[in-house]
């Protein structure tokens, strides 16, 4: 149990690492080389922005979860 909360704690780690080098910053990011840099003018952000949003999330939350786990069962587990 504690072997596979670490490998996924590891995944979930560079995953994000990953995501949040795909956002788009102030000189357009690394997420234009993907379609990230087609926008409509009416649109603050463009659908691959907010999935690319939820998917940097749900991996931090992830990550999060993980942690507080591994920590749970090194403090009470065995």
């Amino acid at each position: 149990m504690i072997l596979a909360l670490q490998i996924i704690l590891v995944l979930a780690a560079v995953i994000m690492t990953v995501f949040v080098l795909l956002h788009k910053g102030k000189g357009g990011g690394l997420s234009s080389l993907f379609g990230g840099g087609v926008q409509s003018n009416l649109s603050g952000s463009t659908v691959v922005e907010k999935n690319l949003n939820r998917y940097t999330v749900l991996t931090a939350l992830i990550w999060l979860v993980c942690i507080v786990a591994l920590n749970l069962l090194q403090a009470y587990g065995n």
